[in-house]
């Protein structure tokens, strides 16, 4: 087995896990690659199609090339999409700063949606390197009623030992693509022929890297208009991947108080 392939069965049996112990689960479709790697996954774990529906938590602020890829591959991979609304922004802590004030409406929506359908657990693509408060994050991770996370308290996951057991009433979220890094996303994509949101390729100087709604996430400069251009501009970059998101040039605790509150 190579790499992507050890890669691939760890998320794989991770994915099995969470269907195993949790009845009530759902898997969150942000639309971007991580995500749409996690569906790939699920696809090849659960012979072809999802066991379980997908959640959009809907700004209503994303871009037109990402509804429009929404609208197609909802229909072609024949998922069960949940497309809430997130609550306005008047809902919204003022203390915040305004950029994850605006990114708080997402911890409102997933709340919103915890309460209307009443899951267990909920699998997200987030990863260790891309984010330092990620970093703490364990592959089943518990969660309070309220959707609260203590960064503190976290259970131990040695020699991939995963705890699956937790006390009535906790909420669980399930990080298979932890592991991962931002190239492996990108080489499992080219290895698999995963469709992505074309925004993540260079036009006219300029491409995504990390994708969000309008408003809070900006372009990187960059002229890689392919898998392998954008492979290869990944392995010589420094810069980090959410250089693009406007919350994270806010206040140096912003992302923590956001995660901390159930934030993804």
């Amino acid at each position: 087995m190579n790499h992507l392939d050890r890669l691939e069965a760890e998320s794989i049996y991770i994915l099995r896990e969470a269907k195993n112990r949790f009845e009530k689960l759902a898997m969150l479709w942000s639309l971007g690659k991580d995500s749409n790697v996690m569906i790939r996954l699920a696809q090849k774990a659960f012979l072809g199609q999802l066991p379980f529906p997908v959640a959009h938590l809907d700004t209503g602020k994303e871009f037109p090339e990402t509804y429009a890829f929404r609208e197609k591959y909802t229909k072609e991979w024949k998922l069960d999409l949940i497309d809430d609304d997130c609550p306005p922004i008047e809902d919204v802590d003022i203390d915040l700063e305004p950029a994850s004030r605006f990114a708080a409406r997402k911890s409102l929506g997933l709340k919103q949606a915890l309460n209307r359908y009443g899951f267990q657990a909920l699998i997200t693509g987030i990863r260790r390197d891309e984010q330092a408060t990620r970093a703490k994050e364990r592959v089943f991770s518990p969660r309070g009623e309220d959707g609260a996370w203590d960064f503190r308290d976290q259970p131990p996951e040695m020699w991939n030992h995963y705890n699956t057991d937790f006390p009535p009433g906790t909420h669980i979220r399930v990080h298979p693509l932890l592991h991962w890094t931002e190239v492996d996303i990108w080489r499992y994509i080219q290895r698999e022929e995963i469709p992505v949101v074309p925004l993540y390729f260079a036009k006219d100087g300029k491409r995504f890297r990390s994708l969000g709604e309008e408003g809070i996430t900006f372009p990187i400069d960059s002229n890689a208009t392919t898998l392998d251009e954008i492979i290869e501009e990944l392995e010589a970059t420094r810069a980090p991947e959410r250089a693009g998101r406007a919350m994270d040039h806010e206040s140096e605790d912003a992302f923590e108080r956001l995660r901390a509150h159930g934030y993804l």
